[in-house]
């Protein structure tokens, strides 16, 4: 039944087992394949907490697993549904990514999803006016996390599928969930594809065949577009160059940002998000801050960079927060501080300043007169000069000694009229943010503190 080759190379081969008809048939299929396997069979099953029958689904799971013999790993997760998002996309989402957690590099996850859910997320991408990458629907092997997500029954019909557990009496669990027509999928799958075979007894299996023939068609774009995005990249690692991007056809313009965009892992945008970065970002002046966003992404510029991004964390409070030993951890997502030797051992601000230090974020008005040149400048030329964005600003930690600005991070050591110690010192703050940015950052290894 189930399709056990082409498969990458792997030790373990998670199978995504939610205890109904189709996941139990491919556990069924691989446990009989066993001994033919090049990987070590294991069971993944993600609760999600959604129904009042969870919990009695996961023991399900837990007693076919101990029946076969193949160890199980129960996972759970959250769904909290916000308005206006649906909570079929929001419970695949959390789901993925509990399983892409799970996979270890290299590790296959075995996905049930069969030939009538290829028709039906064909024309689930139609209703969203996908073009050749949505209509591609589910290939059989694709990246997932560290591993390979592979889906062994794509060749296979629902019927298919219901009569092999029949024949096998495997016992399942029914979700009435199902069978909800206000979830899109269900909709297609009782109303609208019924209809349809009435009238083309074989349409499940011609819609998957041209969403095969939509793989091919997008896998030759994708060589194409690979070439464009190559040649368009920017200063900073992932970014675009938007006046190479401008030099190129607007259809080949759209392609290369969605190639871009799945290349890194974001949410694609609707095309009237992707009109409005054409538009509203790369047409816009070099010293403007546009943004484009959606749930997932936002797209900014700096100068002549295009950058595409998770969301940026909440800003972090102005402070002041007392740093006198050790690292110090930053409010949020922002990173942590550390005070370092030359030599790159740990130093703690105590041993140097006799108050200890402060930090601070987003303090107008100040100046930093630079130890090299010792010329005072404000702020926000000295970002200009060391390249960092205006949207990363609010998030760099001013650090300040007895009240003076001591340091801007580690991009710039400032003179200091504090009384302190005659040794070296140099500040590393590590954000990923910063690192995936690489903003120049001083060259000089640390400050001699003899000058303050």
């Amino acid at each position: 039944m189930a399709r056990l080759a082409g498969f990458p190379d792997a030790k373990i081969g998670w199978v995504a087992y939610s205890g109904g008809v189709d996941s139990s048939v491919l556990l069924d299929c691989l446990v009989a394949a066993r001994n033919r396997l090049p990987f070590e069979i294991r069971a993944l099953h993600v609760h999600h907490g959604l129904h009042p029958d969870a919990d009695a689904w996961s023991e399900h799971c837990a007693c076919e697993c101990r029946r076969l013999g193949v160890p199980l790993e129960i996972r759970r997760v959250e769904v909290s549904r916000t308005r206006g998002e649906s909570l079929e996309a929001l419970a695949r989402q959390a789901r993925y990514e509990a399983m892409s957690a799970v996979l270890g590099r290299g590790d296959l996850l075995l996905s049930a999803q069969h030939r009538d859910d290829q028709a039906e997320t064909l024309l689930l991408a139609l209703m969203r006016g996908s073009g050749p990458a949505g209509l591609a629907a589910m290939p059989f092997v694709a990246l997932l996390g560290e591993g390979w997500l592979v889906r062994p029954l794509l060749e296979h019909g629902r019927a298919e599928l219901r009569a092999y557990a029949e024949g096998r009496n495997l016992r399942w669990q029914e979700d009435p969930g199902n069978r909800s027509l206000r979830f899109d999928r269900n909709f297609l799958r009782h109303r609208v594809l019924p209809l349809l075979a009435e009238r083309w007894p074989s349409c499940a299996a011609s819609i998957a065949r041209s969403a095969a023939n939509c793989a091919e068609a997008q896998g030759v774009i994708d060589v194409l577009v690979e070439e464009k995005l190559s040649g368009v990249a920017g200063r900073w690692p992932d970014a675009l160059s938007i006046s190479l991007l401008g030099d190129l056809p607007v259809p080949f313009r759209k392609l290369v940002l969605r190639h871009w965009f799945r290349k890194l892992g974001l949410a694609l945008p609707d095309s009237r998000r992707l009109d409005r970065i054409l538009c509203d970002v790369i047409g816009a002046r070099p010293d403007a801050d546009p943004l484009v966003a959606w749930p997932g992404c936002e797209v900014r510029r700096y100068r002549d960079d295009l950058f595409a991004m998770a969301p940026l964390p909440s800003r972090p409070p102005a402070g002041p927060i007392h740093w006198g030993r050790g690292v110090l951890s930053l409010p949020g997502a922002v990173g942590c501080l550390e005070l370092l030797a030359p030599d790159g051992s740990p130093l703690d601000p105590l041993d140097l300043f006799a108050t200890g230090l402060e930090v601070r974020f987003r303090v107008k008005g100040l100046f930093c007169r630079t130890v090299r040149d010792r010329h005072r400048r404000p702020l926000k030329k000295l970002y200009q000069e060391a390249g960092v964005p205006p949207w990363i600003r609010p998030y760099v930690p001013l650090v300040f000694v007895e009240g003076n600005l001591l340091a801007v991070a580690d991009i710039r050591t400032c003179h200091s009229d504090a009384p302190v110690g005659r040794r070296q010192f140099r500040l590393r703050w590590r954000s990923e943010m910063c690192e995936r940015l690489r903003i120049g950052r001083e060259e000089a290894v640390g400050s001699d503190t003899s000058r303050f």
